[in-house]
């Protein structure tokens, strides 16, 4: 089955709110080896300006997996999930993600490329506050292989 290209501009409905909590943002910390003490220490997050701890820049992707998986599991995508390969991963932050954020996401496809019998969808998951402003956009490219 190949992926298909109808996708391309879709999208699905937010997600259920995703409310970030301190110790979610200490364990992924802990996972990618950030040493901040931002993403680590109550007091020196709030010495720095902030309300509570900061989430590293990569944290968005656990909110962006919720609206990937809108994706992977639409009946007509096309997409196989053993056959996906991670190609790409950028983030556009207007602000950093703060425990207590309360964040949804909506996720778009934003093109399909055929390159040698395999596909790239690229999908871009817009992360927004409870207050309904823009927090980071996290854009992934999937690669879909082809059959061999």
């Amino acid at each position: 089955m190949t992926v298909n290209p109808q996708l391309v501009g879709r999208v699905f409905p937010p997600t259920e709110p995703y409310l970030v909590g301190r110790e979610k943002i200490r364990e992924f910390a802990r996972a990618v080896f950030a040493t901040s003490p931002l993403s680590l220490d109550v007091a020196a997050a709030r010495a720095a300006g902030y309300s509570d701890l900061v989430a590293s820049p990569t944290f968005a992707v656990v909110v962006q997996e919720i609206t990937l998986r809108q994706l992977l599991s639409e009946p007509d995508s096309g997409i196989d999930f053993s056959r996906v390969v991670h190609g790409d991963q950028r983030f556009t932050f207007t602000r950093p993600i703060v425990a207590g954020d309360e964040l949804t996401a909506t996720l778009t496809v934003a093109s399909i490329k055929s390159l040698g019998g395999h596909s790239m969808v690229t999908a871009e998951s817009s992360i927004v506050g409870a207050d309904g402003g823009h927090v980071v956009t996290a854009t992934s490219t999937l690669v879909v292989r082809g059959d061999e």
